[in-house]
């Protein structure tokens, strides 16, 4: 198995070296500003390590291959022959069996695949389109629970982003797009005539698809406020913003995650204006012990009070500790942030990109662990009761009690 998982890191190494311009003999990745870790290889196909019955029964969701939000431009095409590798929308039951794939066009990646509601029905949904450096130009698409698409959504014109696409209970979508603008990037170190991606978040009517909000980091947070300030793998484009998740807070505002400005938005869903930030250079909370994350994915409200998110804790240029998930307490009257509960992997695992945390139906939390290739689940009181190596990592991994024509 060793041999296998070697020669997987080596191929796929090769593969997206070659879709980056890079020699294979080279660095694994070569970013304009630094080179990323070789790519982190598990096992040889979706491997069950520890499955106990404290576990939760049904299924897990999740997307293969590297996706766009992996860093890495045309990482789809680069690893669609290699079938351990190869994007596709994958249902597998708690023993690793796979009960049902999606393969995509050749040449396009998928992601973010999960199963939603929608008009009261159960559907499944995913992003669906090509690589760029870090993140998506594409599609989002409905499906029923057999897979036949119902719906497909852009952002009012602008192509979709690998990150998000979450229905709301009355209809609506929330959205992710990139694009890429002029800007004076000398404040962080760029050229005064530069180029960045400035990333949106939409909120998309789906029946009408028309869209009802729309809000730019650009216009709302100040270039100064990132905490990486580089280029994106095989792009001249700055990207110091990153959003990455979209998610409704208890008043039905947005709650935003941008990774490289290490902080979390609750942004008014009225009027755009930030009520208030967690983390990064201009936190509105007084950190509590332990409250302290870096470069992370999908925050959503596990409570009204509570705010859970996957720290990365890595970006793969720097890495400040192991990755996590943290449930975070807001006092938002004190202004106050403490910490409730900090659960890493029994391995120490740290992932320089992706990663996600979700409820399962019996009080546990399912997560996935990113570029680091395990999906694991955890009791409330922190025991890993489920354990799964992947070939390479996923953007995000959901629980389900159902499958698709099942």
């Amino acid at each position: 198995m060793a041999r296998i998982s070697q020669h997987l890191r080596h191929v796929v190494t090769a593969a997206i070296a070659t879709s980056v311009g890079i020699g294979a003999a080279s660095v694994p990745f070569a970013a304009s500003a630094a080179p990323l870790p070789t790519f982190p290889v598990g096992a040889p196909s979706y491997t069950v390590d520890v499955n106990t019955p404290a576990a939760a029964p049904g299924y897990i969701y999740y997307s293969n291959g590297v996706s766009a939000a992996a860093l890495v431009p045309g990482a789809g095409r680069a690893l669609a022959g290699i079938p351990a590798a190869a994007p596709a929308n994958i249902v597998v039951d708690k023993s690793g069996r796979e009960v049902w794939r999606y393969t995509p066009p050749a040449g396009q990646d998928v992601s973010n695949f999960r199963t939603q509601t929608y008009q009261g029905k159960r559907v499944l949904t995913w992003w669906q389109g090509d690589t760029v450096g870090g993140h998506g130009s594409g599609t989002d698409y409905i499906a029923d629970e057999h897979g036949t698409v119902l719906e497909t959504l852009d952002a009012g014109g602008d192509s979709t982003d690998v990150h998000e696409f979450r229905l709301t209970p009355d209809g609506r979508a929330l959205i992710t797009s990139y694009r890429e603008v002029d800007a004076d990037l000398s404040a962080i170190g760029g050229p005064q005539h530069g180029k960045m991606f400035d990333t949106v978040a939409s909120v998309v009517d789906v029946a009408s698809k028309r869209v009802l909000m729309r809000w730019s980091a650009a216009e709302h947070v100040p270039l100064t406020d990132t905490t990486a300030p580089g280029k994106l793998p095989g792009s001249d484009a700055y990207d110091p913003y990153h959003m990455n998740s979209i998610a409704l807070d208890p008043d039905g505002n947005l709650v935003i995650s941008m990774r490289d400005t290490s902080t979390v938005y609750d942004v008014d869903i009225h009027t755009g204006a930030i009520n208030w930030q967690l983390g990064g250079k201009n936190s509105s909370f007084e950190l509590g012990p332990g409250v302290e994350f870096a470069f992370q994915h999908d925050a959503e409200f596990a409570d009204p009070d509570t705010l859970r998110l996957f720290n990365n804790n890595s970006s793969g240029f720097e890495t400040k500790g192991l990755s996590s998930v943290q449930w975070i307490h807001l006092d938002r009257a004190a202004h106050r942030a403490t910490l409730v509960r900090n659960q890493t992997h029994p391995d120490s695992l740290v992932a320089f990109a992706m990663g996600d945390a979700q409820p399962t139906a019996n009080g546990n939390t399912l997560v996935g662990w990113g570029m680091a290739p395990h999906i694991s689940e955890f009791t409330p009181s922190g025991e890993m009761v489920y354990d799964a190596r992947l070939p390479l990592g996923t953007y995000r991994a959901f629980p389900a009690d159902w499958a698709p024509g099942r």
